[in-house]
C-alpha cells in the first residue's frame, strides 16, 4: 500500500503542476511578471529577458495538495487496531510542520520576486530582511516539532543516536537556512534546480522506505513528481522560471524530509550540488577580496562558470544530476549503517 500511495502522490503532484502551467504561464505573461536578466550574467541569457517568473507557485500547489490528501489517507487506511497512534501522529506533525516551513520559505521567495518584478527593485528583499525571515521560518518549524514531543537527538550513520542538547536548535536552524539558500543559488539555468531536486527526492523516497517511514516516502514522491511536472515547462528552453518563490520552497522541502527522518546529516551527500554552488560563491567573494579583483571562477555560482567554459545548459543539468545520484547512492549506503 505504501508504494501505491507514493505513486498516487507522485502522479497527482506531476499532473497538477504540469496542468497548471497551461493556465499560469499565460497568466504570468499577462501580468508582465517577467524575469529581469542582470547585466553581469552571461550575455546569451539576454534572450531570456521577460520569461515569466514565480512559476514555483505551480509545484507548491501540486505538492501541497498531493501531501495534504495522500499522507493522511494512507495512515488512516493502514492504521491497524491496537497499534499506538502516537507515533503516527508525531510523524504527521513532522511532515506537515515541514510542509508549512517550506510554504513559509515560498512566501519569503514570493515577496522577493514581487519586489523585483513588480516594484522594479532588482535585488528584491535586502539580505538582512531575508535572513531574519528565513531564521524565523526555521525557528517556527523547530518550535512546532518540539512542542509535540520532538527531541534534541539526531542519527549519525555507523555512530548511532547523538543528543546535542540545546545546541541542536542553533545548529539545526543554521543548517536549514544554509541549505535553503544553497538551493536558491542553484537556480540559475533552465531545469537545473528542478532536475537536481528530483533526484534528491527519489533517494529520500528510497531511504524513507528503508527506514519504514511511509509518510516521508509519500511526501518525497510528491516532491519528485512535482519537479518532473515543472520540468515540462522549465527544461531548456524554459517557458517559465521558478523564481525565489520556487527555489526557497524546494530548499524548505528538502530540509523537511531529512529532519522528518531524524537524518539531517544526509543533507550533506544528498545536497552535494547545493553545497558546491554555495561554496563557489563564497570562494569567489573571498578570493576576489584577497587578490584585490582577481576571480577564482569565470563566474559564480559555479554553473555559470561551466557555461562560460562552453558547456550547454542541458549538459550542466545532466552532469550535476549525475553528481546528485552519486550523493544519493552514498546516502543509501550510509542509511544501511543505522
Amino acid at each position: 500500500m505504501n508504494g501505491l500511495w507514493a505513486l498516487i502522490a507522485a502522479f497527482a503532484a506531476f499532473a497538477i503542476t504540469a496542468l497548471l502551467g497551461k493556465w499560469m504561464i499565460p497568466f504570468l505573461h499577462k501580468l508582465k511578471y517577467g524575469q529581469t536578466i542582470k547585466e553581469i550574467g552571461p550575455s546569451w541569457h539576454k534572450n531570456k529577458q521577460g520569461t515569466p517568473t514565480m512559476g514555483g507557485i505551480m509545484f507548491i500547489i501540486g505538492i501541497f495538495i498531493a501531501i495534504l490528501i495522500c499522507v493522511p489517507v494512507y495512515y488512516n487506511l493502514s492504521l491497524e487496531p491496537g497499534i499506538q497512534i502516537t507515533n503516527y501522529q508525531f510523524i504527521l506533525v513532522k511532515i506537515f510542520a515541514g510542509l508549512g516551513m517550506a510554504v513559509f520559505y515560498g512566501i519569503i521567495g514570493f515577496l522577493d520576486d514581487y519586489i523585483k518584478v513588480v516594484k522594479k527593485r532588482n535585488l528584491g528583499l535586502t539580505a538582512p530582511q531575508k535572513l531574519i525571515l528565513q531564521f524565523l521560518a526555521a525557528a517556527a518549524y523547530l518550535a512546532t516539532v518540539y512542542s509535540f514531543g520532538g527531541s534534541t537527538t539526531t542519527i549519525i550513520p555507523f555512530v548511532g543516536v547523538i543528543d546535542l542538547g540545546l545546541w541542536y536548535y542553533p545548529i539545526a536552524a543554521v543548517l536549514i537556512v544554509g541549505l535553503v539558500n544553497a538551493v536558491n543559488l542553484t537556480d540559475g539555468i533552465d531545469g537545473l534546480d528542478a532536475s537536481v531536486t528530483f533526484f534528491a527526492a527519489v533517494f529520500f523516497m528510497m531511504i524513507a522506505g528503508m527506514r519504514g517511514i511511509p509518510g516521508v516516502g509519500i511526501s518525497s514522491a510528491a516532491l519528485a513528481g512535482a519537479c518532473l511536472g515543472f520540468l515540462v515547462w522549465n527544461f531548456n528552453p524554459a517557458k517559465v522560471f521558478m523564481g525565489d518563490t520556487g527555489s526557497l520552497f524546494l530548499g524548505g522541502m528538502v530540509c523537511a524530509l531529512a529532519f522528518a527522518m531524524d537524518l539531517p546529516v544526509l543533507l550533506i551527500p544528498l545536497g552535494l550540488i547545493y553545497w558546491i554552488e554555495m561554496a563557489s560563491v563564497v570562494l569567489q567573494v573571498v578570493y576576489f577580496k584577497i587578490t584585490h579583483g582577481k576571480r577564482l571562477f569565470k563566474m559564480s555560482p559555479i554553473h555559470h562558470h561551466f557555461e562560460m567554459c562552453g558547456w550547454s545548459e542541458v549538459k550542466i543539468c545532466m552532469v550535476f544530476s549525475a553528481i546528485t545520484v552519486i550523493g544519493g547512492v552514498v546516502s543509501v549506503v550510509l542509511s544501511l549503517g543505522i
